[in-house]
C-alpha cells in the first residue's frame, strides 16, 4: 500500500481545499494557489443543470431571472445544499487537475472547528464524489496558523484567530496541537447582514448582499479614526416604504455602528478562549501577540480594536486572504511527517 501511495504520488497533482463560505481557493502541491473563486453557482430551476460557477455566477447573485437562481451552496463554513456543493468541487477540482493525470488526487480540505460528524461525512462524500483519491480534513484554525508561519510544533502557545465569510475559528496552538479553542458562526457574512439590517432599520432602505459587502470593504471600520467624517459614499437600494429606488450617504462613523453587534460577538469568543487557555501559555501569547487572518481581518481597525480590548499585540498575517489555502499546502508536503490518521479519510 505504501509502495502504491508513493507511486501515485509521481503522477498526481495532490491538492489543498480551502473550502469557504464566501471563497473556494486550491493550492496544488508543487504550484501554489492556483484558483480563488467565489463559492456560489448558478443552476437552472428544476433541472438544477449547473450553469455557471465561480466568479461568473457571482456575477448573477441577486440579477437573475426566475428561471436561473444564483446560489451559496456554503452557509456558516459547511455545507447547506450537498448536490450543488459536490457539483462545485467537481468543477473545481477538474479545472485545476486539468485532466493531467489518469490518477486522482489526494485532497486536504479545512473545515470549521465546530463542524459536527454529520457535516465532516457531507463534506468527505462531496470531496469524494468530485475525483479524490484520498481525504485529509484539518480544521481552519491550524491550517490558518501553519499557512501563517505560526512555529506550530513548538512547546509555547501561539494565537490565531481567523475571521471567514461564515465562520471565526480561534485556537491557542502549542507542540503542533490545539489546547484551547472556539468556532462560532458569525464571521463576514454576518457582517454584511447586520448592515443590511443596519440600513433598513435606521434609513428604511433595502440593499442586497453584493452592495453590503462592497460598502463593508469600503467604508467598514471597527475603530475611530480623523477622517471618519470625510469617509463618505453614496448607497442605493430600494425605499422600504415606497418601494421606490434611494439613495444615501453612509459615513464611516455610521458604518461603524453597523458592525458593533457581531465585532462583539467575536470579542467574547476571543475573551472566553483566552480564558480557557493555560497561564503559562498565556504569557506566551502576550509576548508573541494574536495572529489575525482570513477576510474579515480586513475590516479597518480590526486589529487595532481587538489589542485594545485584550491588552495584546495583534499582528496581520501576510497574507490574510489566503493563509487557510497556504496551510493546507504546506499540510500536503509535511504529509509524510505528520500522524496521517488522525486526519485521514480513506475512500473505499
Amino acid at each position: 500500500m505504501l509502495f502504491l501511495d508513493k507511486l501515485y504520488g509521481l503522477f498526481s497533482n495532490d491538492l489543498g481545499i480551502d473550502l469557504g463560505t464566501a471563497n473556494t481557493l486550491v493550492h496544488v502541491r508543487g504550484e501554489g494557489i492556483v484558483l480563488s473563486e467565489p463559492s456560489v453557482v448558478a443552476i437552472q430551476s428544476g433541472t438544477n443543470k449547473v450553469l455557471a460557477v465561480g466568479q461568473e455566477a457571482k456575477k448573477m447573485l441577486g440579477k437573475t431571472p426566475g428561471d436561473i437562481k444564483a446560489i451559496r451552496p456554503m452557509r456558516d463554513g459547511v455545507i447547506a445544499d450537498f448536490e450543488i456543493v459536490e457539483k462545485m468541487i467537481r468543477y473545481f477540482i477538474e479545472k485545476v487537475h486539468n485532466r493531467r493525470t489518469f490518477v486522482r488526487p489526494r485532497v486536504v480540505i479545512g473545515v470549521p472547528g465546530s463542524i459536527t460528524e454529520v457535516e465532516k461525512r457531507a463534506v468527505r462524500e462531496s470531496v469524494e464524489q468530485a475525483g479524490a483519491r484520498e481525504i485529509f480534513l484539518i480544521e481552519e484554525a491550524l491550517a490558518a496558523a501553519i499557512g501563517a508561519n505560526i512555529p506550530i510544533q513548538e512547546p509555547s502557545g501561539s494565537m490565531i484567530i481567523d475571521i471567514g465569510g461564515g465562520t471565526t475559528e480561534i485556537a491557542v496552538i502549542s507542540l503542533g496541537g490545539i489546547v484551547s479553542s472556539k468556532s462560532i458562526r458569525v464571521a463576514g457574512d454576518e457582517f454584511d447582514e447586520a448592515l443590511i439590517n443596519y440600513l433598513r432599520k435606521k434609513h428604511n432602505l433595502v440593499i442586497g448582499e453584493t452592495s453590503a459587502e462592497q460598502i463593508k470593504i469600503q467604508i467598514g471600520n471597527v475603530y475611530p479614526s480623523k477622517n471618519d467624517k470625510k469617509t463618505k459614499m453614496n448607497v442605493r437600494g430600494r425605499d422600504a416604504v415606497t418601494g421606490l429606488p434611494k439613495t444615501i450617504v453612509l459615513d464611516a462613523i455610521e458604518a461603524r455602528k453597523a458592525f458593533q453587534e457581531p465585532v462583539n460577538s467575536v470579542v467574547e469568543a476571543i475573551k472566553s478562549t483566552l480564558d480557557e487557555t493555560p497561564p503559562e501559555l498565556s504569557a506566551d501569547i502576550c509576548d508573541k501577540g494574536i495572529v489575525l487572518s482570513g477576510g474579515g481581518s480586513l475590516l479597518k481597525g480590526l486589529d487595532i480594536y481587538l489589542s485594545k480590548i485584550t491588552n495584546v499585540p495583534v499582528i496581520l498575517a501576510e497574507n490574510p486572504l489566503i493563509t487557510v489555502a497556504l496551510g493546507t499546502g504546506k499540510f500536503l508536503d509535511e504529509i509524510k511527517f505528520i500522524n496521517q490518521k488522525i486526519y485521514k479519510s480513506e475512500i473505499r
